[in-house]
C-alpha cells in the first residue's frame, strides 16, 4: 500500500466516527469535552454552528452518531451523545451576545423561504449573516414546521422551540406567518433572486379499507395532522379505544399522546414483528414503559362502522420473513382478529404535496411527485428554486434537514455570486498537538470503566396525565460529567512519523488492542489479513507509514483504537504523537472570507 496521506482532510474525519455519521458533521468530541470543562455556551456554540437546534436535537434526534460511537465497541453502550448536547442547552448562560452580527447594509439579493421549518430556519441562519434579505412564509402561526406540528410538547417543549427559532428570527428575517403560499409562479414574479422550497411533507397517507367510506372522515385519521391539531390546541381529549396503525416514531408519538388525552386503551398495531420496527429503539421503550401494548403480526383488512360510528377494526393474522433478497414477505394464516375502537390515527407513512407549484415555470417532477433535484447542491432543474428537508428527497429527520439546509444555502450563494454550484467549499480543518509535559495531555486520556448513565424521567403516573410535561429529566451537572468521561476523545489522533522511529516496539507492548504492527508491506487485502489482530472491517482504513529503516512499514487499524495515547507516552523519541483534529462543516462565506 502507498503510504496514508494524513493530509486529506477526510482522512481524519472518518476516524472521528460521532461525527463522520451525523449529517451535519457536528464535533462531537470537541463539545463534551467544553461540557466536562462545565463551558456550556461554548459547547452550546459548537453544536449551534453545524446543528442549529441543540435544545432541540437533544431531545429529539434521530442519533446516528451513537451507534458510530466508538465507546459502543468497548461495553456496547456508546455515549450518550445526544443527552449531552441537551445538557449544553439547559444550562448555558445567555448566548444571544455570542450569534453572528448582521450587517445593517444588505447585499442586494432577496430571497424567499417557504415553510419555517429545521431546513428553511438554517439557510435563513447561513445567509443572513452575508447580507441577504430574507422573506420567510409560514403558513401556521409560529416558526418550527414539523418539529412543532408532529413531535409533542411531552417530548420537546414549545419554550425550546421558540427560543431556538428565535435565535435565527431575531436576525431580521422579514417572518409572514399564517401564509400560505398558493403559488410559486406568482412567488416568482415577485422578483426574488432565489427561492428555497422547505415546505416538509405535510401530507400523511391514507388507508381506504372497507369500512373507510362509512366513517365519513371522522374517526379514521391521519396520525400527523392529528399531531398538529393537538399541538396548536385544536384538540384536548381522545376517545376510550384508540387503535394506532404503523411502527415509525410517529406511530409512537400518536399512542403516547392519545394516553395522555385520556384514551384507556390505546393499542399499537403493526403488519411485522416488534424487532422490525422502524421506529428509535428509545422510542419503543418508552411507549411499552407507558403500558401501551404493540400488537404484532396483523394486517389491516377493514374497518367496522354501524350506524355511523367506528366499532372495531378486523384483521388478518399473517406470518412475517424475508426472503433471500431481502424483501418482506406476508404470509396469511387464514386467522383474523377483531380490534375494537372508536378512533384509528394512520402512521403509515408521509406524502408531498406541491399542488401550489406550477407545471410551467420550470421545475421537473418526477414519477412519485417530488420535483427533481440534484443531490448535492439542492438545485431543482427551474436554477432559481431550490429545496431542503423533507420536500426535497422525501421524510427523514431534523438533523439530516439541517444538513440539506446547509448544503442548500452554500448552492443558493454561489448561484447568486456567479459561482459554480458544483465546485463545493472545502471545510475547515485543523491538527493542533495535545503534548504538554512527557507524560501528559492537554485532555483526559484516561478510557474510565463508567457505564452510559440512564436518564432520569419524570414519575409514570403524573407524566401519563399530561400532554405537556416533558417525560425526560435531562442529566444534571454531575451526571454529564460522568457521562462526558465516557467519551474516548477519537478527534484525537495518534500521529506518526516515520522518520523518528527507531522500531523499539515500545508502542506494540504497550497498545491496549493491538492495534499496531511493524510489518513489511503488502497489498491492502493481504496487509489487512496479517495485522496483529487482523483489520476486517473494510469501512474503515488502516493507516500506512513510509518505508522505515528495515524496509518494514508501521500499519495501525483506525477502527480500534482507542486514542489513549498510551503509545505516545511510551515512545522515546516522539515518534508518535496525539495532535487534537477539528473538522468544521463549510458555510457560505463571500469571497473575501476565504
Amino acid at each position: 500500500m502507498k503510504p496514508t496521506n494524513t493530509s486529506n482532510p477526510e482522512y481524519f474525519h472518518k476516524v472521528v466516527d460521532c461525527q463522520y455519521a451525523c449529517p451535519a458533521h457536528t464535533p462531537v468530541p470537541e463539545y463534551i469535552r467544553l461540557i466536562a470543562a462545565g463551558k456550556y455556551a461554548e459547547a452550546y456554540m459548537v453544536n449551534w454552528e453545524s446543528n442549529v437546534f441543540p435544545g432541540i436535537l437533544g431531545r429529539t434526534c434521530d442519533r446516528p452518531c451513537e451507534p458510530a460511537c466508538r465507546r459502543g465497541r468497548i461495553d456496547e453502550k456508546p455515549v450518550a451523545i445526544c443527552r449531552l448536547k441537551r445538557v449544553c442547552a439547559d444550562m448555558k448562560d445567555e448566548v444571544g451576545s455570542l450569534m453572528p452580527k448582521i450587517p445593517k447594509e444588505k447585499n442586494g439579493f432577496k430571497l424567499a423561504l417557504i415553510g419555517a421549518g429545521p431546513s428553511a430556519l438554517t439557510v435563513a441562519r447561513d445567509l443572513m449573516p452575508l447580507g441577504y434579505e430574507v422573506d420567510l412564509f409560514e403558513a401556521h402561526g409560529k416558526a418550527g414546521g414539523f418539529m412543532r406540528q408532529q413531535i409533542p410538547s411531552f417530548r420537546l417543549p414549545s419554550e425550546v422551540i421558540d427560543e431556538e427559532t428565535g435565535y435565527i428570527l431575531d436576525m431580521g428575517v422579514n417572518a409572514h406567518f399564517n401564509t400560505r403560499v398558493e403559488s410559486l409562479k406568482g412567488l416568482l414574479e415577485k422578483g426574488y433572486d432565489a427561492v428555497f422550497v422547505g415546505s416538509g411533507a405535510p401530507t400523511g397517507r391514507q388507508l381506504k379499507l372497507p369500512g373507510y367510506e362509512l366513517d365519513e372522515g371522522k374517526n379514521v385519521l391521519v396520525g400527523v395532522e392529528w399531531l398538529s391539531h393537538v399541538a396548536f390546541g385544536h384538540l384536548t381529549k381522545a376517545p376510550r379505544d384508540v387503535i394506532v396503525l404503523g411502527g415509525g416514531n410517529t406511530a409512537m408519538d400518536c399512542c403516547r399522546t392519545a394516553l395522555r388525552l385520556g384514551a384507556e386503551n390505546v393499542k399499537v398495531v403493526l403488519r411485522t414483528p416488534i424487532s422490525a420496527m422502524v421506529a428509535s429503539p428509545w422510542e419503543i421503550e418508552d411507549t411499552q414503559a407507558e403500558g401501551i401494548p404493540i400488537l404484532e403480526n396483523l394486517n389491516p383488512k377493514s374497518y367496522v362502522v354501524e350506524d355511523g360510528q367506528l366499532k372495531a377494526m378486523t384483521f388478518d393474522v399473517i406470518e412475517y420473513s424475508i426472503d433471500e433478497e431481502g424483501r418482506e414477505v406476508f404470509t396469511p394464516t387464514g386467522q383474523s382478529e377483531t380490534v375494537d375502537c372508536s378512533m384509528v390515527l394512520l402512521a403509515i407513512g408521509q406524502a408531498n404535496a406541491f399542488p401550489w407549484i406550477e407545471r410551467d415555470i420550470g421545475i421537473e417532477f418526477n414519477e412519485i411527485g417530488l420535483a427533481v433535484v440534484d443531490e448535492n447542491t439542492y438545485q431543482s432543474t427551474n436554477p432559481k428554486v431550490f429545496f431542503g428537508g423533507d420536500a426535497a428527497f422525501g421524510p427523514k429527520n431534523i438533523i439530516t434537514a439541517v444538513a440539506q439546509g446547509h448544503q442548500a444555502a452554500i448552492s443558493m450563494h454561489q448561484f447568486l455570486q456567479g459561482e459554480d454550484l458544483a465546485e463545493r467549499p472545502d471545510p475547515s480543518t485543523n491538527l493542533i498537538s495535545q503534548k504538554m509535559g512527557i507524560h501528559e495531555w492537554s485532555y483526559a486520556s484516561m478510557v474510565t470503566e463508567e457505564a452510559r448513565h440512564l436518564v432520569p424521567h419524570v414519575d409514570l403516573d403524573e407524566a401519563i396525565h399530561s400532554h405537556t410535561m416533558e417525560v425526560e429529566l435531562g442529566f444534571d451537572a454531575k451526571t454529564a460529567l460522568e457521562e462526558a468521561g465516557r467519551c474516548l476523545n477519537c478527534d484525537v489522533e495518534t500521529i506518526f512519523t516515520a522518520e523518528k522511529c527507531i522500531e523499539c516496539d515500545a508502542c506494540i507492548d504497550i497498545c491496549p488492542v493491538d492495534c499496531l504492527t511493524f510489518t513489511e508491506n503488502e497489498e491492502e487485502a493481504a496487509l489487512r489479513r496479517k495485522l496483529t489482530v487482523p483489520a476486517l472491517n473494510l469501512g474503515q482504513a488502516i493507516f500506512v507509514s513510509d518505508h522505515l529503516k528495515t524496509g518494514r512499514v508501521m500499519v495501525k487499524d483506525e477502527d480500534v483504537c482507542l486514542h489513549c495515547g498510551l503509545c505516545a507516552e511510551r515512545c522515546p523519541t516522539s515518534a508518535w504523537d496525539m495532535q487534537k483534529f477539528l473538522y468544521i462543516s463549510p458555510k457560505p462565506k463571500v469571497k473575501s472570507d476565504a
